[in-house]
């Protein structure tokens, strides 16, 4: 096909996964050959950032096509307004593509009304089918209040639910940060079982069904890597036997003995391979219907993990393994084996697919990454954003400028609402800021060294943030 046709799109959307856990990372010894093969034919950003580094506000932006500010969820505890228009409806109503997912969209997260057939409000959202389920802890937690999601359904059918929940909410304790990464026991549900293991089959089956007389856009959302770190008795022994060594934490004073950190390490690089492993057995299943070169293939996260680094954990930071993002992007027309450090956000997807699509994204915040894809002569962005609750972050692929956030009480700023500043500010003096030069690893304040750059992205933040 040619590039003025409209392509196929698979996005396949891991969850919490660090930008730097790839095996074209010679640092981490993570496998992943078959995105390693994706980049080989493909575009890999290595400044990829979310516009927030949190499951719902990420996927809201990534579906409205709008920073932060604009996406109209604020945290995990807000629902996406059903109203607000998304890229999957206008695929779906003005380019006529087929529109399904399956997995954890995360868009009405705090409801709990997937239902067991996970069909709530996918028609609202753009979708002409597909699969919405929960994510690992909300799965048990809508399971234990006498409701349900379509993989506690499936468990509940195969007669393990209860043994699940058992696992996951009360000797995991999944919602108690501390012991959901401490545990790396095996889960005891078999490896067919498994969560992502239940999400990729699902898509399998969506892409089976897909019509051959129009193209069709599917995403799969993958539960994985997120914690708690539970991994099937299979995925248990990937790492060890011999125990695979991975590099520890940056800058960590928390508690936890080396060991710990190599075992979370173990069950985190084996939930990444196992989602690896789907990405092949959706590019042979391509392969099989003869669509693989007419498919754009899209990878990436929806926001990163902060796994140790700092004495911090999850996410919602500013620090780069927070809000950094793996994205690969091959299909037709797409420049191969190519790595572009230009800063991106993965609500640079929403444009991309509609003008993949021959779709004016309108309105929106989402810049398109079809030029930059096509053509390697073209601009993108000079600054990427992010944000969550106080804080805001200007990052132009080196420097990063972020508002209303102290590195010496990180947990401040992720618990606070409040704007970085009550009302437009006429320079830095009015809020809390700090400059980090990713160069020397986000260790310190390097405002004072570079008061232009500071005042630079600062003035950027001012224009993005709905102020």
């Amino acid at each position: 096909m040619t590039i003025g046709d409209s392509p196929n799109v698979l996005l396949i959307v891991s969850d919490q996964h660090r930008f730097d856990w790839l095996g074209t990372n010679a640092e981490v010894p993570v496998r992943t050959p078959n995105l390693d093969g994706l980049v080989d034919r493909g575009v890999r950003f290595t400044n990829a950032v979310t516009p927030s580094p949190t499951c719902g506000p990420a996927r809201a932006c990534l579906a409205s096509g709008n920073e932060y500010d604009r996406c109209g969820v604020p945290s995990n505890f807000s629902s996406f307004p059903p109203s607000r228009s998304t890229y999957y409806e206008r695929l779906r109503d003005d380019a006529g593509y087929h529109v399904v997912g399956c997995g954890k969209f995360d868009l009405h997260k705090p409801e709990y009304t997937w239902g067991p057939d996970g069909t709530f409000l996918l028609d609202e959202w753009g979708f002409s089918g597909g699969i919405d389920s929960a994510g690992k802890g909300d799965a048990v937690i809508s399971w234990d209040k006498g409701l349900s999601d379509p993989y506690m359904a499936y468990l509940d059918r195969e007669g393990l639910a209860e043994t699940h929940v058992q696992d996951l909410l009360y000797e995991r304790h999944s919602f108690h940060a501390d012991e959901a990464y401490e545990n790396t026991s095996p889960t005891p549900l078999p490896h067919e079982a498994y969560i992502d293991n239940y999400i990729g089959r699902n898509g399998i089956r969506l892409l089976d069904e897909a019509p051959e007389d129009r193209p069709w856009h599917l995403v799969v959302n993958f539960a994985g890597p997120h914690e708690p770190m539970d991994v099937s008795e299979e995925m248990h022994g990937w790492y060890r036997d011999p125990d695979v060594e991975f590099p520890g934490p940056t800058a960590t004073d928390d508690d936890l003995d080396p060991e710990t950190h190599q075992e979370i390490r173990r069950n985190y690089a084996a939930m990444i391979e196992n989602v690896d492993r789907w990405v092949g057995r959706y590019l042979a299943e391509l392969d099989d219907r003869g669509e693989l070169e007419d498919t754009i293939v899209v990878f990436t996260s929806d926001h990163g993990e902060m796994l140790g680094d700092f004495g911090l954990w999850e996410k919602q930071h500013p620090y780069q393994a927070s809000v950094g993002v793996p994205l690969i992007v091959a299909g037709p027309g797409v420049r191969t084996g190519d790595v572009l450090e230009e800063p991106t956000s993965l609500l640079d997807l929403h444009a991309t697919f509609l003008d993949f699509a021959g779709v004016d994204a309108g309105d929106v915040d989402s810049v398109s990454l079809r030029p930059l894809l096509v053509d390697e002569s073209e601009d993108h962005r000079d600054v990427a954003h992010a944000g969550y609750r106080s804080w805001r972050m200007a990052f132009d692929g080196r420097y990063k400028l972020v508002t209303g956030y102290d590195p010496a009480d990180p947990e401040a700023a992720v618990r606070s609402y409040a704007r970085p500043f009550a009302s437009s500010p006429t320079d830095l003096s009015d809020c809390r800021h700090v400059l980090f030069d990713l160069d020397r690893n986000e260790r310190e304040d390097v405002s004072d060294s570079h008061p232009e750059i500071t005042e630079s992205l600062f003035e950027s933040i001012r224009r993005t943030a709905a102020l």
